[in-house]
């Protein structure tokens, strides 16, 4: 077990794994070379040890029953995955019963729809109720993977459903290589007056131009710590993702500068205790 002073293990609570094989015509297209490989277990796993980081949480890049079932297995088989956030059709007629059998699995813990894919209103509709009661039954969260576009609909989402555990993945993708805040900073504000809704810290350099500095992550970062506090900022890696503008220590050490006012507990929180929290591990 790998833990921080404090006693508050390091959770790496977003990362991917795939197979090319699975994945023709998907994401990641060839020229896309850094991540246009096999990602395993066996890769991730010395970077973990590497780093100190005692777990992961391993998220769907698939709108697919198989993907999610390709995770599980992977997660059955590896104990460092502490968590699968998987996917199903939240508006199919068959939503409630796939949620039951996805839940059955002892380590499932959330579902993912690809949203920045979908209309920018497809989150906001009645038509979810059914899907959205059965995933609060079965105590599973909801990973928000938005554009700033998305923003007002998953708020009136957000609002309808108060009791329903719902994390922002990547802060919603910012537009840090143009250097805009609005209306993303706004609309991050009033989500995060709503209790249930957390934020990760991820994915900020890849949504940064080529030859990214810290400076320019850092008023996106500051402004997510402000909003929602220490107690409900959830860092990941993205990896492999991240691969695309950084390595794994490079991001660790930019998240290490992007939380340096925070005093050590608060650090461990969201280095970790947060995503213990937030996913029951």
């Amino acid at each position: 077990m790998v833990l921080e002073n404090g006693g508050v293990m390091r959770i790496d609570a977003h990362q991917h794994f795939w197979l090319l094989a699975n994945r023709t015509g998907q994401w990641p297209p060839p020229e896309l070379a850094a991540i246009h490989r096999d990602f395993l277990p066996s890769d991730l796993a010395p970077l973990l040890q590497q780093h100190g980081i005692g777990g992961s949480v391993l998220v769907q890049s698939l709108p697919s029953m198989s993907d999610t079932l390709f995770m599980i297995g992977l997660a059955e088989q590896n104990p460092f995955i502490r968590a699968v956030v998987g996917w199903t059709d939240l508006k199919s007629t068959h939503a409630e019963q796939q949620i039951a059998v996805l839940a059955s699995h002892p380590k499932m813990r959330g579902l993912r729809p690809m949203l920045q894919d979908l209309a920018d209103d497809w989150i906001d509709d009645p038509q979810l109720a059914p899907a959205i009661a059965a995933m609060q039954h079965h105590r599973l969260s909801l990973d928000a993977l938005v554009l700033p576009r998305h923003l007002p609909s998953l708020l009136a989402f957000a609002k309808r459903y108060p009791e329903l555990p719902l994390v922002i993945d990547h802060a919603a993708k910012p537009h840090i290589a143009d250097s805009r805040m609005e209306p993303w900073r706004s609309l991050i504000s009033q989500l995060a007056a709503m209790p249930q809704v957390y934020c990760k810290l991820s994915g900020l350099v890849t949504e940064a131009a080529a030859g990214w500095q810290i400076s320019q992550l850092q008023p996106y970062a500051a402004h997510v710590l402000a909003a929602f506090g220490a107690e409900r900022v959830i860092w990941g890696s993205d990896w492999p993702v991240l691969n695309l503008a950084a390595d794994y220590g490079r991001w660790l050490e930019v998240a290490e500068a992007l939380l340096a006012g925070l005093e050590p507990w608060q650090k461990q929180q969201v280095m970790g205790g947060n995503a213990q929290r937030f996913y029951r591990l």
